[in-house]
């Protein structure tokens, strides 16, 4: 998906079309995650941009698009650009050495 949605209507007010806006953003990744895996892959990951227009775009993560969203409509933006692209993800185990302190650190909290 790369869309440049607006977020000025003359009849919509601005909550309502953003929340359509969001809605529409997460119907897509429902959508993509649904499609059937190739073999060798785990799960699908995304590629995403985020940004007032498509040339000022800056990569942010897929959990940030909500909170991008959200600023947009706090800084007045008339429109936005963003840009999801699906890819093939691979879990990577974590190291012995990482697992080990994780452990003694959760013991140490609890």
């Amino acid at each position: 998906m790369k869309k440049t949605f607006k977020l000025t209507h003359e009849k919509i007010k601005l909550a309502r079309l953003v929340e359509s806006i969001k809605f529409e953003i997460r119907k897509y990744i429902k959508r993509e995650r649904r499609k059937e895996l190739p073999k060798g892959v785990d799960f699908w990951d995304f590629d995403c941009k985020f940004g007032p227009v498509p040339e000022d775009s800056k990569v942010i993560h897929l959990a940030e698009i909500t909170k991008c969203i959200d600023e947009a409509e706090a800084n007045n933006l008339e429109s936005f650009y963003i840009e999801i692209l699906s890819k093939p993800g691979h879990r990577s185990k974590k190291p012995k050495e990482e697992q080990k302190s994780d452990d003694v650190e959760s013991a140490v909290l609890e």
